[in-house]
């Protein structure tokens, strides 16, 4: 089964970035300790601080689902709810 790549970038408005900077650390533990996440990377853009380059790998499709699925019940998943996501997701063998 094919690992599940997500990369892209998400902005953040200004309302929004005292939220973020509070739950993005949390999130970014969680997700690295889910069984089937390979890499979890988020950084700030050097050239825009409004702007979260993400890079994400999951084992297959179904660890990437649970992943989406545990977002939904927590504070990070309403915090990022409000951000503009631009992603590309491909599978890779």
């Amino acid at each position: 089964m094919p690992k599940v790549i997500l990369e892209g970038y998400v902005l953040v408005a200004d309302s929004d970035i005292a939220a973020v900077k509070r739950e993005l650390a949390n999130h970014i533990q969680l997700t690295r300790q889910e069984e089937g996440c390979l890499v979890f990377e988020v950084s700030y853009d050097a050239k825009n601080m409004n702007r979260l380059n993400v890079y994400e790998e999951f084992i297959s499709q179904e660890a990437f689902n649970l992943h989406q699925q545990r977002l939904s019940g927590t504070e990070w998943g309403k915090v990022s709810s409000k951000l503009e996501k631009y992603y590309k997701i491909s599978g890779n063998d």
